[in-house]
């Protein structure tokens, strides 16, 4: 052997024992914990082997040194004999952990030490017991830790405020979904993982503790901190655990049924949580009546939190809210806010029974808790607000899913996922959205009364248990018990009740017809064609940005095919007929001769519908001659299908821009909206492209075509909500194309609101649109982010917000985005947002891309990889690209990531959408040129 040889040799031997054992474990991917030793467990997910019954928890936040200690007594059942446990642990210092015997659980045995090996790789730690662990035996597992309190949005974090007198205050607050409860204290952070939790909690004289269940009692503690006890717990999933340590102000109503339901907020801004309370107050009765099972607990908070990362998290009992979610200003807030304030109260009340009573058994399923909570929101904001007419908006979330889900880049509702960025990214409209369509669409197939049924045995037999998409199928369809059975449908294998409009048979292959909408991605593109009484119909794959003639588009046909509930109507029929297309083509034979059909009544069917031969000319007269001949849904709804099957070649622009020339006649507000909203975005485009011929025909049509209607419009704050939607949404776009009438009126009100100081009251519809225009001088920009300080009321900070990003000036929107980086005045929570509108503004498109391309090891800083927040950065500055160059810098930048990001579905959703927008450009650009050349009056 040589020298050089000996003297490796030696080298490997004055090795430390642990690092020649990373080295071998390195090569067989074994995990190694962070003393160097080996870690006893190699998954991802936690193993079976130990169920947590019973976890006593107690916290104690310093709101002074911003750090928090704590104790977790967990009580676990063993399954199989084991010599340690593993749990979540993440950013939490472990500093003493005991395991004790089930024998001495009743007794103050304080166990023996236990060591722990911690793998913050898969953010877990192993308890290493000194003898194997018994089967079928109780333990007690006493950890104790400490940590600082975190400084995002994510496990036990700190949030502040200002009084109106200017002194800051501090308040630590939970969110745990989905998977952060481990930065809280270690547990087992599954959601199958169900247990009962008893928290107490130390706090100051001067503040208050809350937690999922009311507080039983208080005792005073050495020092003169006081610590709260609260009741315990039924049982839940760890995701659903919270408590939160501040010094709000609630205001407090008791349902008919005892529940006490609170409105918490800051001090400042407690008088802006009565119409929270009242909505909350009538939509936890309305679920317990629709259920027909009782709300489990006694009491339900509502907390307005100052920094938020989401809209809202349905702690069991202690909801918590960003501001603009729950606080109503009449004198700022307009009937938009007053929607979402509504809608987000019956989503995150929906949740106490979908989501935390029944808990999906894994995140591959979040779709069962935020696709039916999506769903309630329409049931239960119908039922007890009918005048927010949530219907009309139903639609936009339905539009809005087949967005996204027309892209190659979407994925099923169901989807695996396994660490926690994949998980946090299951949180998105294929999720939400589609699962909210599919279920509506459901309801229709079913009928109201066979599909509330259906959801009340789910819920029964799942109480308190974990379930996945084929128990929700199996209790819509399957065998009821008499318990189960409530009255309407109770659907068997062996025998169906039938239903007007299906068979028997169809009943019992649901979960087969389930399956193909929430197993495989994407949407049916239904292609009608008429002759005489026979209607040929046949299904495709609906995928954006790829023609027939493309050699590809067949390998992306290849093995997709829904069983798609399909209603229609015609000129001569009173009635909605209904097919089920189980294959790929079929025929329908109508009772006699028709002048048109029209598929997808009301638009409750998730698919989109192409008419061969004369189909579309039909529909198009129809519209010219007699358009309420179809509901104003089914108005809305041939608007959409016509500008989206341009995308796929089937229609041509002109065609679907000749269709809404008819909106001049429309008189309900949904339809000309999405008809007036196509015309905008086809003008935003361009204005970004800098194609400013095109650009200004677009503006100059939409003046002169609706000229009319945008006059008519008062700056006020009169009328049902759907004019009030139709007054914002008209005149915002309005002066936005530099309207004289519309930019001189705002800068009149705008003008008097800086005169009286701010004290004068502006009509709130019109609120946003006033600040657009005041913002766009120097001073008037001043001025608002001026008053953006002072602002108590967070509705209004929006629309100031959204006015400031709207300037021309870049050193401005740069100051804006400084201000969000810094998180004092504009919060760090609204930076992704302010990113995103800038980025919508000509001026700063390019300004916002820079800054993320510049700044990305920063954002990541402040958001998880996977967050709402990156996915809204990455989308809100790139989608809107339609160039090849801008394509190729969001390759190279992507490509460059190496490890931060590389992996995100996001990233694959926007280069598809480029790369859909070039083309889409490419083909139509010179269409819609023409078309304006042949349609805009010149003066």
């Amino acid at each position: 052997m040589s020298a050089m040889g000996k003297i490796l040799i030696l080298q490997v031997l004055k090795m430390s024992a642990w690092f020649q054992l990373a080295l071998i474990c390195k090569a067989h991917q074994d995990p190694i914990a962070t003393n160097g030793h080996l870690f006893p467990w190699n998954k991802v997910r936690l193993p079976d082997k130990i169920v947590p019954v019973h976890y006593d928890l107690r916290i104690h936040p310093n709101l002074t040194s911003l750090n928090f200690t704590g104790t977790v007594k967990i009580e676990v059942l063993v399954k199989e004999e084991t010599s340690y446990v593993i749990l979540h642990s993440k950013d939490l210092e472990i500093t003493g952990a005991t395991i004790i015997p089930g024998q001495d659980l009743e007794t103050d045995s304080l166990g023996k030490n236990v060591s722990v090996l911690e793998y913050p790789s898969h953010e877990q730690i192993a308890l290493q017991a000194a003898e194997p662990l018994a089967a079928h035996r109780k333990y007690r597992l006493r950890i104790e830790f400490q940590a600082s309190l975190a400084e995002g949005f994510d496990g036990f974090y700190k949030s502040t405020y200002r009084t109106v007198d200017g002194e800051k205050r501090i308040l630590a607050t939970t969110d745990f979904e989905p998977t952060a409860a481990r930065m809280a204290f270690p547990c087992f952070d599954e959601p199958s993982f169900k247990a009962t939790f008893s928290i107490k909690i130390s706090r100051e004289r001067q503040h208050l503790a809350l937690s999922n269940m009311p507080k039983i009692m208080t005792l005073e503690l050495e020092g003169g901190l006081l610590e709260d006890h609260f009741d315990k717990s039924v049982k839940m999933s760890t995701y659903l655990v919270a408590y939160i340590v501040c010094d709000f102000r609630a205001v407090s109503a008791v349902t008919s049924s005892g529940i006490k339901v609170s409105v918490y907020a800051v001090p400042e801004k407690w008088n802006q949580t009565h119409y929270a309370l009242e909505v909350a107050v009538k939509i936890l009765e309305f679920y317990e009546h629709y259920f027909n099972i009782s709300y489990p607990l006694p009491k339900q908070d509502l907390v307005a939190i100052p920094d938020f990362q989401s809209g809202a998290m349905e702690n069991w009992g202690l909801i918590t809210y960003r501001e603009t979610s729950l606080l109503y200003d009449p004198q700022t807030s307009c009937d938009a806010d007053k929607l979402w304030i509504t809608k987000v109260i019956g989503h995150e009340l929906a949740h106490q029974w979908f989501g935390n009573l029944v808990t999906m058994e894994w995140w591959n399923d979040i779709w069962l808790n935020e696709g039916f909570a999506r769903y309630m929101e329409r049931v239960s904001v119908n039922s007890t607000y009918p005048d927010i007419q949530i219907d009309d908006y139903f639609l936009n979330v339905c539009f809005g899913a087949m967005a996204r889900d027309s892209l190659n880049s979407s994925h099923p509702i169901t989807n695996p996922a396994e660490t926690p960025t994949q998980i946090m990214e299951m949180f998105d409209a294929v999720s939400y959205d589609k699962g909210a369509c599919v279920l509506n669409m459901l309801k229709d197939f079913l009928t109201e009364d066979v599909f509330q049924n259906g959801v009340n045995r789910y819920l029964r037999r799942y109480s308190y248990k974990n379930a996945k998409s084929d128990d929700l199928w199996d209790s819509m369809a399957n065998t009821c018990s008499e318990e189960d059975f409530t009255g309407g449908f109770c659907y068997t294998r062996s025998q169906a009740q039938t239903h007007a409009y299906h068979h028997a048979e169809e009943h019992m292959h649901l979960k087969e017809m389930m399956d193909t909408w929430t197993l495989q991605m994407g949407i049916p593109l239904v292609v009608v064609e008429r002759s005489g009484k026979q209607v040929r119909i046949r299904q495709e794959r609906f995928l954006k940005g790829v023609l027939q003639e493309d050699p590809e588009w067949a390998a992306l046909q290849s093995g997709y095919l829904w069983h798609v509930p399909l209603t229609y109507f015609t000129s001569g029929s009173g009635s909605v007929g209904r097919h089920l297309l189980r294959t790929k083509s079929d025929t329908i034979e109508l009772e006699g001769e028709v002048s048109w059909v029209k598929f997808n009544a009301d638009m409750n069917g998730y698919y989109v519908v192409h008419y061969e031969g004369d189909g579309w000319d039909s529909l198009i007269h129809l519209l010219d001659r007699n358009h309420t001949a179809l509901s104003h849904k089914d108005r809305t709804n041939l608007i959409h299908n016509a500008f989206q099957l341009v995308s796929v070649g089937r229609l041509s622009l002109d065609r679907a821009l000749d269709l809404t020339s008819y909106l001049r006649q429309e008189s309900e507000n949904i339809p000309l909206l999405q008809g007036v909203g196509y015309l905008e975005v086809l003008y935003r485009m361009m204005e970004r492209r800098g194609i400013s011929d095109v650009a200004e025909g677009l503006k100059r049509y939409i003046l002169q075509y609706f000229k009319s209607v945008i006059d008519k419009q008062t700056w006020s704050d009169g009328g049902s909500v759907s004019e009030k939607r139709l007054r914002t949404e008209l005149l915002g776009l309005a002066c936005v194309l530099g309207y004289p009438p519309c930019i001189e009126k705002a800068n009149q009100l705008f003008t008097s609101w800086v005169n009286s100081n701010g004290s004068v009251s502006l009509p709130t519809d019109v609120l946003r649109t006033v600040y657009l225009i005041g913002a766009q001088t120097s001073e008037g920009w001043n001025q608002l982010l001026e008053h953006y300080r002072v602002s108590l009321s967070a509705t209004e900070k929006n629309k100031i917000l959204s006015a400031l990003t709207q300037s021309r000036d870049t050193d401005k929107l740069t100051k804006l985005i400084d201000l969000s980086m810094e998180g004092e005045v504009i919060r760090t929570q609204d930076l992704a947002a302010v990113i995103a509108t800038i980025s919508r503004n000509p001026a700063g498109q390019a300004l916002a891309w820079n800054f993320v391309r510049n700044n990305w090891s920063k954002l990541l800083e402040k958001f998880h990889l996977g967050s709402s927040s990156i996915r809204a950065l990455i989308s809100g500055t790139t989608s809107h690209f339609s160039s090849k160059e801008e394509l190729e810098e969001v390759k190279v930048f992507f490509d460059s990531f190496e490890g931060q990001g590389q992996e995100l579905r996001i990233i694959q959703v926007v280069l598809e959408v480029i790369q859909k927008n070039i083309r889409w450009l490419e083909r139509n650009l010179h269409v819609l040129r023409k078309w304006l050349v042949d349609n805009v009056q010149r003066t």
